[in-house]
């Protein structure tokens, strides 16, 4: 269960009172056990059958001879202790040997730790006793005794370690910043005792660690105080805007998907046809606009001109959430298309789809059953990356549509510069892409069965 050296010394420094308690009982037992009886048993059978005298013989043989070989000048004193290190050594190796024979052939094993721990915790006083010093451990072995539950909390794990990794990164680009909070905040107008009053309300005046220190500690504790550009409470202001961002960013996701998942199957299905041709063509060309000059095309046409939707985003009003989405999902509909094609025109060749083909299976049997989920691993990759990816670019469409959402308000706070504000919001972004990410590798193993196999296994 635990094959890596690591999980074994987690598991010791969690349950250091239980092991303790396990060692002194095993330590107690080994006492009793007929280990030491069955090695002086053997030990005195290879004495009586000289044994070691005849292997010092062997062994000083083959050193001399080796020693010839290689043309090795070697002093008495020195091949003596070669010859008796090698021969201790062999000595135990073969005792070590008729010992296990021996036991083995008697049905026994020697004691060992771990059957100890086993005895003991079928003993309901000590699993109650232990609950709560082992608690830790206790948890550890419930999860690695899992594959699926292990490969979880590996994953989230990791998420927590790439969050904290990501927060140290932001905030030291922040702090090596050649901008001024205290200056851009407070106008050109402000003394050096107003600047410094600034500075020392909002800690900026600290060290570069102890600033790490508050600003990694507020992270974990998601309190990230007040901004310092209207004194506002960050969390809650991200916890407003953030929905907003996400929502668009789904939206897009769900309707890109949607789209281009047919549009790749059916392309990979008839390739080089004038079907194939034409939304490769225009997938190509989704893949080069740029966010901003489609989202100002969009209101300059639909807005302006035809005046068919909003220019600027309403939350009450439903149509001014359709230029944002197709906007934001451009990209990713060309992406997801394009390697849906690329990926089914890889699987389609293969001989378990040729073989469900010769079983008389339909087209579509073969494309659904067989084709598409193999094709679904890199799919759902690209799918994952962009979702990131989105969330991160969104801040432009927000720009351009006056959205009131998270890539905006990042981007506001990004010249103050803002540290709480600016941590916050690339915070909360990190774990949406970090839980994409976990919920991306639970897809690989759903989908494919290879991976669910490396998983038992590892």
């Amino acid at each position: 269960m635990l094959l890596h050296p690591v999980y074994r010394y987690v598991l010791i420094i969690l349950g250091l009172p239980i092991n303790l308690i396990v060692y002194m009982v095993w330590r107690s037992d080994r006492k009793q056990d007929d280990w030491s009886a069955v090695r002086q048993s053997v030990e005195e059978e290879m004495q009586s059958t000289s044994y070691r005298d005849f292997k010092r013989l062997e062994l000083e043989d083959q050193l001399r001879r080796k020693h010839r070989f290689f043309r090795q000048e070697v002093s008495e004193a020195a091949f003596k202790q070669q010859a008796e290190s090698w021969l201790e050594e062999t000595f135990q190796q073969e005792l070590q040997e008729r010992m296990s024979r021996k036991l083995q052939e008697q049905g026994r094993r020697r004691l060992g730790m771990s059957d100890t721990f086993g005895t003991l915790i079928a003993q309901p006083w000590f699993l109650v006793l232990s609950i709560i010093p082992g608690c830790m451990m206790y948890l550890i072995l419930f999860l690695y005794g899992n594959a699926y539950l292990k490969y979880i909390f590996e994953r989230v794990l990791m998420t927590i370690f790439v969050i904290l990794g990501v927060a140290a990164l932001v905030f030291t680009i922040l702090y090596l910043s050649p901008f001024n909070p205290a200056a851009n905040i407070l106008g050109v107008t402000a003394t050096q005792e107003q600047i410094a009053a600034f500075n020392h309300v909002y800690g900026l005046d600290q060290p570069y660690l102890t600033q790490l220190w508050n600003n990694i500690k507020g992270v974990a504790m998601f309190d990230l105080g007040k901004s310092f550009a209207g004194n506002e409470n960050v969390t809650a202001t991200i916890a407003r805007k953030f929905p907003i961002t996400l929502t668009l960013a789904a939206i897009s996701l769900l309707i890109a998907v949607v789209i281009a998942l047919p549009i790749g199957i059916i392309s990979a299905i008839k390739p080089n046809s004038w079907f194939d041709y034409t939304f490769m063509f225009i997938a190509l060309i989704g893949l080069s606009i740029p966010n901003f000059w489609q989202g100002l095309i969009f209101i300059l046409n639909f807005s302006i001109k035809m005046q068919w939707l909003p220019a600027t985003f309403n939350p009450q009003n439903w149509l001014s959430m359709i230029m944002p989405v197709i906007v934001l999902g451009t990209g990713l509909t060309a992406a997801v298309a394009r390697m849906t094609r690329s990926s089914t025109l890889e699987v389609i060749h293969e001989d378990y789809v040729m073989t469900a083909r010769a079983k008389g299976l339909s087209k579509r049997q073969v494309m659904l059953k067989h084709a598409l989920r193999n094709a679904l691993i890199p799919i759902i990759t690209v799918v994952g990356l962009q979702f990131g990816a989105m969330l991160g670019g969104a801040a432009v469409t927000e720009k351009v549509f006056n959205i009131s959402g998270l890539g905006s308000y990042i981007v506001d706070k990004q010249f103050i510069p803002d540290i709480p504000s600016i941590m916050g919001g690339v915070i909360y972004t990190a774990i949406t892409i970090s839980i994409v990410n976990v919920v991306v590798d639970l897809f690989y193993a759903f989908i494919d069965p290879r991976v669910r196999s490396k998983m038992k296994q590892y």
